[in-house]
């Protein structure tokens, strides 16, 4: 059995997630100097489908994310791979959150996630019946065919395709109440049967995902699945199925069925069994390295486990929220979690607040400069830097 370090992990995690490649100066140095490299919008989509996803739930953290991966990106880079070319879509992912993810994927991703047991989040808690689920199921596909309509217009859609009962506000939600319709959204979304559009003014549009990618269906569950397993590992491995089942926020249970399933290889990670998908056992032999401003719910962060390599000593005190990661933007030091951070914008403007848990050395102080450049760059303003206590408490 192979023998691993959590270092030689790190390493392999950081290189797969295009975290170890320095920040280019030149284009850090100024944003409207000619980038380093010649991103696309396919590159886009490679980047955000090796991640499993970009958390979106902040749309600019998601921008962030992204473009630190893929050298030269800016935010428009992001947006236009999402709403012009249409290589991203923004929709429900892990963890029933918006995130984007590649366009080309999506067979892939709805195929798992309605194979997977039915989330407790999603039930309807006797707010619908299955007749009346499979109801407003089909009127959201038919409604949103070839439309991007706001959540009023859609419910109207809804209720005239279906009865006055799917507008009736009885769902509880965030001190208010929504259409009883709005029980099935979840699982909508999971099925690839409506994603998001883009934005009218500040209110959300919905649409059809075939409109991504067209002649979409979702790929048969066990199939899809077994491509899920593999993709995570790739991006996580070696990981155990209690993590992927936190990742996937399915029970431990379920999960280890799954791995015990597939064509998996055991290692161990200092003395702990984990997996990884069977032919991927090379990690590198140099240590992890490099220094990153990784935004709110950065994939790494969240995806990365254990918590307590991740997140080792203060940082776990300082960076999670009652042991959840990514509610707090992370400054990661050769792969570990060493500081939080944060930015205010006003217009062009970026101002940058880094707090470090531990004194940053010349070199690594000469690399924050460099990240925050390149943060400026790929947001499209103009950065500033303060070193210095975060009074921003974590997101919800």
């Amino acid at each position: 059995m192979t023998e691993l370090s959590w270092a030689q992990v790190s390493a392999r995690r950081l290189a797969r997630h295009g975290l170890t490649a320095p920040a280019s100066s030149d284009s850090a140095a100024d944003p409207a100097a000619a980038p380093p490299a010649d991103p696309t919008a396919d590159r886009v989509a490679e980047v955000v489908s090796t991640m499993c996803g970009a958390h979106a739930q902040v749309a600019s953290a998601a921008e962030l994310s992204v473009g630190l991966r893929v050298p030269g990106a800016t935010r428009a880079l992001v947006r236009r791979a999402l709403w012009e070319d249409r290589t991203l879509v923004k929709t429900r992912g892990p963890r029933g959150t918006v995130h984007l993810l590649a366009a080309t994927d999506l067979p892939m991703w709805t195929g798992a996630l309605c194979a997977m047991p039915t989330p407790p989040w999603e039930q309807s808690r006797g707010l619908l019946t299955p007749e009346q689920h499979e109801q407003v199921l089909a009127a959201i596909a038919n409604a949103l065919a070839e439309a991007e309509l706001t959540t009023a217009e859609l419910t109207d859609e809804v209720v005239a395709r279906t009865g006055a009962w799917a507008g009736e506000r009885v769902m509880e939600a965030f001190q208010d109440k929504w259409p009883r319709w709005m029980a099935a959204m979840s699982a909508a979304t999971r099925g690839g049967v409506m994603c998001h559009g883009p934005a009218r003014g500040r209110a959300t549009t919905y649409t059809s995902p075939a409109r991504w990618l067209p002649g979409f269906t979702p790929m048969a569950g066990p199939a899809a699945l077994a491509d899920l397993v593999r993709r995570y590992l790739y991006a996580y491995g070696p990981a155990t199925p209690a993590q992927f089942a936190r990742w996937l926020s399915v029970t431990e249970r379920w999960a280890t069925g799954l791995f015990q399933s597939q064509d998996l290889t055991e290692v161990t990670v200092a003395g702990t069994r984990a997996w990884v998908a069977a032919g991927d056992s090379d990690f590198p032999d140099d240590p992890p390295s490099g220094l990153r401003l990784l935004p709110y719910f950065d994939a790494y962060a969240v995806g990365c486990h254990p918590r307590d390599q991740l997140f080792p000593g203060a940082a776990a005190e300082r960076a999670l929220a009652g042991g959840q990661a990514g509610n707090f933007p992370v400054l990661l030091v050769d792969g570990t979690v060493a500081g939080v951070w944060h930015q205010r914008r006003s217009g062009r403007t970026i101002r940058i607040t880094v707090e470090p848990l531990r004194a940053l050395d010349a070199g690594r102080r000469r690399a924050l400069d460099e990240e925050v450049e390149r943060v400026g760059h790929i947001l499209e303003g103009r950065p500033s830097l303060t070193i210095g206590t975060v009074d921003v408490g974590p997101h919800a």
